[in-house]
């Protein structure tokens, strides 16, 4: 079993270091050219259009309004990433890890927004009377690759099983260590909280989370501007370090062991990538429930997700992690308590590790419910509505076995569930670029060339 696991080990590092990298990162910029730049020549109107019209409401077919749709997708990718995962990139990779993880981001915006375009494309209405979506969708009806949408479906749904096991185990292991509650107790609440939420369906989820990702992210950065507004005479000098580090060695400094390029540039990709999950194929199906006149303007919310998630939380946690010094006072095999040791030298240890606690206790949660949510439209896919309702309550029972500990082993499979699902959505992308070129092409004359000439009018 010791040698399974190894091997195990061996091939799903492997697999997420220059496999997957290539994979999505080759895929993004095929679609950024075939897009012709779209997320860069037109990004003051995806800002306009998302940041400047959260709360607009529209009388299009769909369930949820565009934004609860973003809100629901951001449940799954602002977490214990932002917090945790850009550290290790910092701790591995130096400063310049950041850098490369800004530019994954840019390039990952044409994939999250190809992907959502096709979600809403080939989204069906269920006998429940909601809308539904994702690759399994585009993979049978774009592709008429039905074996692809049912491998992907069936590697997504057993997935979701590991993934919401080890979301519920970090999250009891946080609660264990902050508030010394016992892990019964926490997978109990867990499980109660997930299952009235997502018993509602997208709708419920969709009300939810457009008040509780704002909320939560809101108390994060709030927490951050403590430790920026403590260390504002260090953030350009933060800037200019991940700039330098990103195209030469980073010198030792401190418990910095230091890292050269291509570590910046293996882990800053990495991270990033695993972040945002643009290209990974999870967030078309939230999308595909949005109330949206045109399958690119829902596609615009998708890069407003890559904006939210990488560029600003990410590189929130980052300036965290730099200017207070904590890179270098915390060994890398401990780097996942840098946020907290940046913010103990500003309001102690105890407030520290409570604000920290309590934001993951929040970002993990609400992970669990989208991931949930994501399962039950796979098992729906396959088996029928009746089927989803049935896995819904194996979900919540892993929820609960996760937060204990239990069937560790299945945790193993998690990463390389996850690359397997990955190959066919991404080839579904390129494949189906043209669709999304054309898609995007008509947006464009009806909606930013009508807004133009408009403004011209007015002038």
């Amino acid at each position: 079993m010791e040698k399974f696991e190894k091997i195990l080990a061996a091939m799903t590092e492997w697999i997420w270091g220059m496999p997957m990298i290539l994979l999505l990162l080759g895929g993004g910029l095929f679609l950024t050219i075939r897009l012709r730049f779209f997320q860069f020549r037109y990004f003051p109107h995806i800002i306009k259009d998302t940041f400047g019209s959260m709360f607009a409401r529209t009388d299009a077919q769909g369930s949820v309004s565009p934004f609860q749709a973003t809100t629901s997708a951001l449940a799954s990718t602002i977490g214990a990433a932002n917090i945790v995962g850009v550290p290790v990139a910092i701790a591995l990779g130096g400063p310049g890890a950041i850098f490369w993880m800004w530019l994954v981001a840019m390039i990952g915006m044409a994939s999250k927004y190809s992907e959502v375009v096709l979600g809403v494309k080939y989204r069906v209405k269920n006998k429940s009377g909601e809308w539904t979506g994702g690759p399994m969708h585009y993979l049978e009806k774009g592709l008429g690759w039905k074996p692809a949408a049912l491998f992907f479906a069936f590697f997504l749904m057993i997935e979701i099983l590991a993934s919401a096991m080890v979301q519920s185990n970090s999250l009891s292991k946080t609660v264990q260590s902050s508030f010394h509650i016992s892990p019964v107790w926490t997978g109990l609440v867990t499980m109660i909280l997930v299952g009235l939420v997502t018993v509602g369906g997208i709708k419920r989820i969709g009300s939810v989370t457009e008040k509780f990702i704002p909320l939560m992210v809101a108390i994060y950065f709030i927490a951050a501007l403590i430790v920026l507004v403590d260390h504002a005479t260090d953030i350009p000098a933060a800037f200019a370090l991940i700039f330098t580090s990103a195209f030469s060695p980073a010198p030792a400094a401190g418990g910095f062991a230091g890292a050269g390029v291509a570590a910046a540039i293996r882990w800053g990709l990495a991270r990033g990538i695993y972040s945002n999950e643009a290209g990974m194929g999870t967030a078309p199906i939230a999308h595909a429930a949005a109330k949206t006149p045109h399958p690119a303007k829902q596609g615009l919310w998708g890069v407003f997700e890559v904006v939210v998630d990488t560029l600003i939380v990410c590189t929130i946690t980052a300036l965290i992690v730099l200017t207070s010094g904590a890179w270098k006072d915390v060994p890398a095999d401990q780097a996942s308590t840098m946020v907290v040791a940046a913010l103990s030298n500003t309001v102690g240890a105890g407030a520290a590790g409570a604000i920290i606690s309590i934001c993951l206790f929040f970002f993990v949660l609400s992970t669990i419910v989208i991931i949930v949510f994501y399962g039950e439209k796979q098992a729906e896919y396959l088996f029928g509505l009746r089927f989803s309702k049935v896995m819904r309550f194996i979900y919540l029972a892993a929820v609960l076995v996760g937060a204990l500990g239990g069937l560790e082993f299945i945790w193993q499979f998690l990463d390389l569930m996850l690359a397997m699902i990955i190959l066919p959505n991404v080839v579904a992308l390129i494949l189906l670029s043209g669709e999304v070129s054309e898609l995007t092409k008509d947006y464009i004359s009806k909606y930013i060339h009508k807004d133009e000439r408009k403004s011209r009018h007015t002038a």
